[in-house]
């Protein structure tokens, strides 16, 4: 009975793993002893065996290891299933930092490696460039567990884990396990065909159906031949179901009904879920109200979707969000809308390689386009420009999930751990002297209000605000997150340097006396109201929906960049992303009237002096 009770509460905590795993259940109670036992048995059935290729030339993809079978393996016989340990599990941005630090582990990768070299340096750097073709990676799910939980953990086998060898047609499977009441995590090796003594044993590194066979080839990069390294990277908008896929349905409003809506004669009443509306709209134009039905004005937190609804029930009420305002928010549809405002998806014309429009970062979607990212990192390497590239996920901030690397092989693995844009890193930051520390990156927050589409009407709040890097800027230490990163507000161990716009502005005239900010400016408005025509020039899903309820309050990050134009530098605004529902704190505390003047130009038609209008 305790075998069967044991079992069953292994089973209990364990199935649903198993299930998403594509574990064989004939496996499930073998696998529930070995765990219990800890039993690693894979020598009594595998050899590991080390790869001579004295009479020809080793290719960088060909591996240095492989496992053979010592015995025949029938998959049907539930005793072939084996434990394998992982030998070191790290996230992605501290690479370098473990390899210093944790005794033995550089040794052991060398070794696993075959990495020679005198110098601990050059090992480091030799092991983080070759990592990545070893490394595998899972994630935890669970609503449960917060955002940082979920970042993807990437983990190295042990030396007869790491000898298997990649297959198109593998005779195993590897998947990743965690065993829960102990929280370790092993690799479960498992057969899919029969194997005769004496063969490889082999194992699939980019499991999954695609679409695009360029896509798969392109994650195999690190294990096999690539044929497609100069082939054109244009890139073509996609249809509209690309839109629309992963989002929730919005229903669009039924614009008869609000044709014709009076100008309000009277104080408007404000719901909204947001503390610093509810603290600091102080106008006598606006009423706070704490009733939904009583409100004109709905201020929301959470996405809305139902604008038909809303168009019907409540013709006279505005909301603070468009439909299908995502297609700026989310980082895969940014540059699609940003590329479509001046017509041309191809390459400039210029030695640096340069992308339009020039104020979006060369910018590729890694989960539909990697092989034409991979055709462009193979240009820029050929011509000798700079190739470090920022990875980031679709729809989060604060940085997470976001890695610095010219790495190739490392770039080609990323779309395993989610959907991903790779964005061309900024090797040129127009910098800023902080006096504590010297040349730094900073960052600079606009905030955008979007009041009407089709007709457009933007308007940009003048006090704009600032983030700064905490160390001086140089293209090295790329794991080192208070030199390259400036948002620092989230960071309990990182200080935060303020300044406010006005003292920004002076510093700006001293450090920088023949760019006057007011030029700077100049670009960064026109490229907003560039961003928000190609935002507005297609119907929904492909654009922002008119709405004659909707008005909406967005955040744009800019970083100034310098750039070559007629043989003369200049600086180039470079769009990083745009936020939904910024926190507007800091906006609040510095200028108090910051609500007021916003609600009155966007409720009110009334002008505000630091409201500017740019579309």
């Amino acid at each position: 009975m305790d075998g069967l009770s044991n079992y069953n509460s292994f089973i209990a905590l364990h199935k649903p793993q198993l299930l998403l795993s594509g574990v064989p259940e004939h496996f499930w109670p073998i696998l529930c002893k070995k765990l219990r036992d800890e039993i690693f048995d894979s020598g009594l059935t595998f050899q590991l065996v080390q790869i001579d290729y004295e009479d020809c030339e080793k290719a960088p993809y060909d591996p240095l290891w492989s496992v053979i079978a010592i015995k025949d393996i029938d998959r049907s016989d539930c005793d072939h299933i084996y434990l394998i340990d992982h030998a070191w599990t790290f996230k992605a941005n501290v690479v370098k930092s473990n390899l210093r630090n944790v005794p033995g582990l550089l040794d052991r990768m060398c070794n696993l490696m075959q990495v020679d070299a005198e110098d601990t340096d050059e090992k480091i750097e030799k092991v983080s460039q070759l990592v990545w073709k070893y490394a595998h990676t899972y994630a935890i799910g669970g609503d449960e567990f917060s955002v940082e939980d979920r970042v993807p953990v990437w983990y190295v086998l042990d030396e007869l884990g790491s000898g298997l060898t990649h297959s198109d047609n593998p005779n195993f499977r590897a998947v990743p396990f965690i065993h829960i009441p102990d929280q370790m995590t092993y690799t479960l090796l498992f057969p899919i065909e029969n194997v005769e003594e004496g063969e490889a044993i082999t194992r699939n590194f980019v499991e999954g159906e695609f679409q695009d066979q360029r896509q798969r080839d392109a994650m195999l990069i690190p294990w096999r031949q690539y044929d497609h390294f100069y082939e054109s990277y244009t890139q073509e908008e996609p249809g509209p179901n690309y839109f629309l896929e992963g989002h929730i349905v919005e229903t669009l409003p039924t614009l008869e009904l609000l044709a014709a809506r009076p100008p309000p004669t009277e104080k408007l009443k404000v719901f909204s879920e947001y503390t610093y509306i509810n603290q600091y709209l102080t106008s006598s134009d606006f009423e706070i109200v704490d009733n939904e039905n009583d409100a004109d004005v709905l201020w929301y937190l959470n996405h809305f979707k139902t604008f038909k609804e809303l168009s019907e029930s409540s013709p006279h009420k505005f909301v603070n969000q468009f439909p299908f305002e995502y297609v700026i928010t989310i980082k895969d549809l940014l540059p699609i809308v940003a590329r479509r405002c001046v017509g041309q998806q191809g390459h400039a014309s210029n030695e640096q390689m340069d992308t339009y429009p020039l104020w979006l970062p060369t910018t590729f979607n890694m989960k539909t386009e990697l092989s034409k990212l991979v055709a462009h990192y193979m240009q820029r390497k050929q011509a000798g420009l700079d190739n470090h590239w920022i990875c980031k996920p679709y729809n989060l901030a604060r940085g997470l999930d976001t890695y610095i690397s010219d790495t190739l092989d490392f770039l080609c693995r990323l779309p395993l751990t989610g959907p991903k844009i790779a964005q061309k890193y900024i090797e040129n930051p127009v910098l800023f002297d902080r006096p504590d520390v010297g040349q730094v990156k900073f960052d600079i927050r606009y905030v955008i209000l979007l009041k009407s589409v089709n007709p457009t009407e933007v308007y940009i709040y003048s006090n704009f605000f600032l983030r700064f890097s905490n160390k001086a800027f140089a293209m090295n230490n790329f794991e080192d997150y208070e030199q390259h990163f400036t948002v620092m507000n989230y960071n309990e161990d990182a200080p935060l340097f303020r300044m406010l716009c006005a003292e920004f502005k002076q510093e700006w005239a001293r450090q920088y006396s023949n760019y006057k900010w007011e030029d700077v400016e100049k670009r960064i408005f026109k490229m907003i109201g560039e961003l928000f025509t190609g935002a507005t020039m297609k119907e929904a899903p492909c654009g922002i929906a008119k709405s004659p309820q909707s008005r909406a309050l967005y955040a744009a990050d800019i970083m100034l960049s310098w750039n070559q134009e007629k043989g003369e530098p200049v600086m180039q605004p470079k769009l990083l992303e745009v936020n939904w529902m910024p926190d507007c704190r800091r906006a609040c505390e510095y200028y108090p009237e910051f609500y007021n003047d916003i609600f009155s130009v966007l409720f009110l038609n009334k002008p505000a002096e630091t409201c500017v209008k740019v579309l």
